[in-house]
């Protein structure tokens, strides 16, 4: 498996959804870095189970322990083990599916991959639950960030075909944190949470679409060719379980524009050289162009559902119908929020780093 990302700033997510805990090593995260458990727990709450209308019944703690790389309240420059034990545990309706994979979910490609040898408890290494770990390294990165000025923020900008109207960043950063659906229009936000509460009455489950905008990125990020800025965000973000698709900037709708509608005119603005559009999306071949990096991705709706569905069983290779019990979201957007954030803050800090734009030791 490919449990690792980055060049200087590396996580390594390890754990699965049903053992006894996960968690993240971060090496290359310098010394002298201000930080406490409480610091990465206030983001780790925000991806929590039961913050969401319609989420999952599993109630899970969540609470950060630091292990290493840690003394004092301060980075020692050492490799940080962050960790969090899972306790709300129920693995009984994964045991009577053991042969019949899931539609939608990795169970097939899993067993075949690793010959049956997978942990398939909760979908084990392939759960969304492993995306804590993500978030507790993006609780770090995000730190790091903040000492040379650059914000990661990511909001919910449609779920099931309802989308929220256009917002400012200050309404961004003032709004996502007031309801549920992470949602900057409180509007459509309320329409989200009534369509994913009508869905999980229905027995079904629901997609949508994350935002995810950085600010204040300086010029001369990325490593072409084959290290851009957005292919190396790309993949972090495609890490994430659920996410389908990913788009930077105008995304897919350059194919139906004219070069004169889709390039960014530069122009000076205070002595700083600026774009007056952002159809790239802060990013030039491959090079973050100073302005703010605007990448979406698409969310899948949640695999397991409670109406009967098509499957066979793996075990005597016969065709079988399967309905999923168990503890699950009807939406796993809101909650994918932080997550994305995290996964856009762990690639920029470790751009920046080799960019040398952090010290070896913060003072």
């Amino acid at each position: 498996m490919g449990n690792s990302l980055g060049r200087l700033f590396v996580i390594t997510s390890f754990g699965e959804s049903h053992g006894r805990c996960v968690g993240t090593i971060i090496d290359g995260c310098p010394a002298g870095l201000p930080i406490t458990a409480d610091d990465i727990q206030r983001e780790v709450d925000k991806r929590k189970p039961g913050v969401a209308m319609a989420a999952t019944a599993r109630a899970e703690e969540d609470k950060v322990e630091i292990l290493s790389g840690v003394f004092n309240g301060a980075t020692t420059g050492a490799p940080i083990c962050l960790l969090i034990w899972n306790e709300d545990v129920d693995s009984s309706e994964y045991e009577k599916m053991r042969f019949l994979p899931r539609p939608g979910h990795a169970d097939y490609t899993a067993f075949m991959k690793y010959g049956g040898f997978n942990d398939f408890r909760g979908g084990g290494r392939f759960s969304g639950r492993i995306t804590a770990t993500f978030v507790m390294a993006g609780a770090i990165a995000k730190k790091l960030l903040n000492l040379i000025g650059i914000e990661v923020l990511a909001h919910t900008v449609e779920i099931g075909g309802i989308r929220a109207e256009p917002k400012q960043f200050d309404e961004i950063r003032e709004n996502v944190d007031k309801n549920s659906a992470r949602c900057a229009d409180r509007k459509a936000a309320g329409e989200m949470l009534k369509l994913i509460e009508r869905v999980k009455q229905e027995g079904d489950s629901v997609g949508g679409v994350v935002e995810c905008i950085a600010l204040n990125v300086p010029v001369g990020l990325g490593e072409p060719v084959f290290d851009t800025l957005e292919g190396d965000l790309a993949k972090a973000l495609f890490a994430i379980p659920a996410v389908k698709g990913v788009e930077f900037g105008s995304g897919f709708s350059v194919a139906r524009k004219r070069g004169s509608e889709n390039n960014d005119p530069f122009t000076i603005r205070d002595g700083k050289i600026i774009t007056t559009t952002n159809n790239a999306g802060g990013i030039l071949g491959g090079i973050s162009d100073g302005m703010p990096i605007v990448v979406r991705v698409a969310i899948k709706p949640t695999s397991s559902i409670a109406k009967s569905q098509e499957t066979v069983n793996l075990k005597n290779m016969e065709s079988a119908s399967l309905t999923v019990k168990g503890r699950h979201d009807s939406c796993i957007v809101p909650r994918a929020v932080p997550v994305v954030e995290s996964m856009m803050a762990v690639t920029l800090c470790d751009f920046v780093m080799r960019a040398e734009l952090l010290p070896r030791v913060v003072k």
